[in-house]
Parts: structure tokens; C-alpha cells; sequence
């Protein structure tokens, strides 16, 4: 277990989380959005994450990287 404030131990959701800050939260005001839009606009924005948001280290999203790599169908 990490220290409070000491984010090495858990880096991957320190970056994920400070992402969806930067691309979710700070674009958009939720003050009007009840919480049934609001999970379904947060779950819209992870599926965009995880399948079609582009990453600069294989130029390309990850499931077409997966697809190249005969990983998925």
C-alpha cells in the first residue's frame, strides 16, 4: 500500500485518473446533467478510451493494435 500522497506505487491510475480530469471533467459542465446522463456520459467517454482513442506510442487506437496482432476477431 502506498503512502498517502506517494503515487509510484500506483502510477497507471494516478495518469488515468489525471486524464479523465483533463479530457472529461474540465471540457464539460455537469451542473444541469442528472446522475443517469452523467454515468452515461462517463461510460461513453471510458469505451472511447479503452477502443478508439489513438496512442501515440503505436500510433494507432489499442484494439486496432490488438487486430494487427491477431489478438481479436
Amino acid at each position: 500500500m502506498s503512502a498517502k500522497g506517494c503515487s509510484p506505487d500506483n502510477a497507471a491510475a494516478e495518469g488515468f485518473f489525471g486524464r479523465l480530469k483533463q479530457e472529461f471533467f474540465h471540457k464539460r459542465g455537469f451542473a444541469n446533467v442528472g446522475m443517469g446522463e452523467f454515468i452515461r456520459m462517463l461510460d461513453e467517454y471510458m469505451v472511447w478510451y479503452r477502443d478508439t482513442r489513438i496512442k501515440t506510442e503505436y500510433g494507432m487506437s489499442i484494439m486496432d493494435r490488438r487486430r494487427r496482432l491477431g489478438l481479436v476477431a
